[in-house]
């Protein structure tokens, strides 16, 4: 699965938004002004490992949107005991592609569309695969976040091809963030 990794634009602007040089961003990250300039104007493509780097050297500054602020709620799971007809079935009628998997209130992992279209293809019997309970197909949780970290720290989240965030407060989730909602809080500049 390919990681939502921030465009050259994205990144610039994410650098101006905190008030950074390139030359100040790349001594904060740990790299060369050449490379944040080749970067921005998309010249190189770099490692992922840097590109974090890079992202988490940008710092935190007041005003940018927190996770409390793009986040969706309720969030839409399913449970392990759930079956994978029941995820597939909220998948299509709210229009989304993952869910995270519920054991009373923890996180415990997550189902996407591309994991069961995998599943449907190693199966001899594909339709039986709506039968089996989510546990046996879930894959790991999303990563989480507290609903006061900073827009910019959860874009790093998306570097790692996770298609979600949650936001979890005091032991319990209260929302999720999907690249559709980073895209749209950055549109508005992140603020």
């Amino acid at each position: 699965m390919e990681a939502a990794i921030p465009t050259p634009e994205e990144l610039r602007k994410l650098r101006l938004q905190a008030g950074l040089t390139q030359k100040e961003l790349a001594k904060r990250a740990g790299v060369s002004q050449s490379l944040i300039a080749r970067i921005e104007a998309g010249t190189v493509d770099p490692r992922v490992s840097t590109l974090r780097r890079i992202i988490s050297a940008i710092p935190f500054k007041e005003g940018f949107k927190k996770a409390s602020q793009i986040m969706c709620s309720p969030v839409i799971y399913v449970t392990t005991d759930d079956t994978v007809r029941k995820a597939a079935d909220l998948m299509e009628k709210h229009g989304i592609s993952q869910l995270p998997v519920l054991e009373g209130e923890r996180v415990v992992g997550s189902v996407r569309e591309d994991s069961l279209i995998r599943e449907v293809l190693r199966s001899r019997e594909p339709h039986r695969i709506f039968d089996k309970k989510v546990r046996e197909v879930m894959e790991e949780a999303f990563p989480t976040v507290s609903p006061s970290t900073s827009i910019v720290e959860i874009l790093s989240s998306f570097l790692y091809a996770k298609p979600a965030v949650l936001v979890v407060d005091r032991g319990k989730l209260c929302g999720i963030i999907t690249k559709i909602d980073i895209i749209k809080a950055l549109k508005t500049g992140g603020r």
